[in-house]
C-alpha cells in the first residue's frame, strides 16, 4: 500500500515508485538502459548498452526476453510508434533504424558508419565548424501525428531533420549557438496533436518549440539540462533533465539534480519529483535520460549511470537505471 512518505510528484500527478519492477535475469546486465518506450499491449522495450540490446518486458515486469544483439554500435533513444513498430537511434553508428517488435529491421535513415561532415571532435558540441545534414552522431525520434518523421541530431551536429513518413529527407535547421532556433546539443524530441515540434535544447537547458517547417515559436527555461520530452493523448508534457551533477564537466552540487518535470501545454508547472539529493532512493534520480508515458499513465524513466554518473563518483554500478512509476 502506498502512503503519502513513499507517493512522488504533486496534484493529479503523484506516482508509486516500483523498485525491482523490471524483472532482469541473474545472469544479465544492462550496463545502462538509454531507453525505454511502451507498445499498444503495455509492453516495454528497455534499449540498453549491455549484451542485450533490447529487453523486452510485461507489464507486469516479468521478461519476455531480448534482440538486436550484434546490431548496433552504441544504443542511444528508442520510439515506439502507434501501429507497434520501433525507431531505434544508433549515435555511434550514424544511424536510426525501423524494427518489428520482434527485432526483424525494417529500414534505416542515414549511411551506417558514415557521419556527415560537421567537424565536430569528441562528441563535443563546441567544437562543431558547421551544420550538415543527417547524420552525426544521432540522438532521438518522434512520429508526428501526421506519420512525418523528426530526428535529434545532437551529440555531432545541431540540427533537427525532418523526414517524410516513408523516410524521404525534407528539410533541416539550426545552428550552433544560443539564439532562438539556435542548438548547443539537440537531445530529445516530441511533437504535440497540433505538430509543434519540442525539441531538448540540452547545454542551453531549454525546450525550444518550433512549427514544423523550423520556425521558432517560443522557449522554455523552468528545465535543467532537458534530455528527453514526451506528450501524452492530451499534450501534458513530461520531460527528463538530466540536472547539474552528472554528465558535465561543469557539475554544480548547489543547483538541482536529475529530476521529473510535467508541465501543461501552455508551459505551467504541474508536478516535479526527484533532484539527485538520494539517487538510490525510489523516485530519486542520477542521470535521467529517457522518460516514457503508457496507456495508464504510468511513468517509465531510464538513467545514463554508467557513462554520466558512475565515473564522476556519484553512485555506484548497482543504481538503478531503469524505473516504474505507477499513477496514483
Amino acid at each position: 500500500m502506498t502512503t503519502e512518505n513513499d507517493a512522488v510528484g504533486q496534484g493529479e500527478f503523484r506516482y508509486e515508485p516500483l523498485p525491482g519492477w523490471d524483472q532482469l535475469p541473474a545472469d544479465w546486465s544492462y550496463g545502462e538502459v538509454v531507453g525505454a518506450a511502451t507498445d499498444s499491449s503495455g509492453n516495454l522495450y528497455a534499449f540498453n548498452r549491455g549484451a542485450h540490446p533490447v529487453i523486452v518486458y510485461s507489464a507486469e515486469g516479468t521478461c519476455q526476453g531480448s534482440w538486436g544483439e550484434g546490431q548496433f554500435q552504441r544504443p542511444h533513444g528508442i520510439w515506439v510508434t502507434s501501429d507497434d513498430q520501433l525507431w531505434l537511434s544508433d549515435d555511434h553508428g550514424h544511424v536510426v533504424h525501423r524494427y518489428t517488435t520482434d527485432g526483424r529491421r525494417l529500414q534505416t535513415l542515414g549511411t551506417e558508419g558514415v557521419p556527415s561532415d560537421t567537424g565536430v571532435v569528441d562528441m563535443d558540441y563546441r567544437t562543431l565548424k558547421q551544420p550538415a545534414g543527417p547524420f552525426n552522431l544521432p540522438t532521438n525520434l518522434a512520429v508526428a501525428p501526421d506519420g512525418r518523421l523528426f530526428v535529434t541530431d545532437g551529440y555531432g551536429n545541431c540540427r533537427v531533420h525532418r523526414f517524410s513518413a516513408e523516410g524521404e529527407h525534407e528539410t533541416s535547421w539550426g545552428t550552433p549557438g544560443a539564439g532562438p532556433g539556435q542548438f548547443h546539443l539537440p537531445h530529445g524530441i516530441d511533437v504535440d496533436s497540433a505538430g509543434v515540434v519540442f525539441v531538448c535544447d540540452r547545454e542551453n537547458s531549454r525546450l525550444q518549440l518550433f512549427d514544423s517547417d523550423g520556425g521558432f515559436l517560443e522557449e522554455w527555461t523552468d528545465v535543467a539540462r532537458p534530455c528527453e520530452v514526451f506528450l501524452d493523448a492530451d499534450d501534458t508534457v513530461y520531460v527528463a533533465e538530466l540536472g547539474w551533477h552528472a554528465g558535465t564537466n561543469d557539475p554544480r552540487f548547489d543547483e538541482t539534480g536529475g529530476r521529473v518535470s510535467i508541465f501543461s501545454r501552455q508551459g505551467e508547472l504541474l508536478s516535479r519529483f526527484g533532484g539527485g539529493s538520494d539517487p538510490y532512493a525510489p523516485g530519486d534520480f542520477a542521470a535521467p535520460h529517457d522518460i516514457w508515458v503508457d496507456s495508464q499513465g504510468d511513468i517509465y524513466t531510464s538513467e545514463v549511470i554508467a557513462s554520466a554518473a558512475v565515473p564522476r563518483g556519484l553512485v555506484g554500478p548497482d543504481c538503478p537505471t531503469l524505473q516504474k512509476f505507477r499513477k496514483i
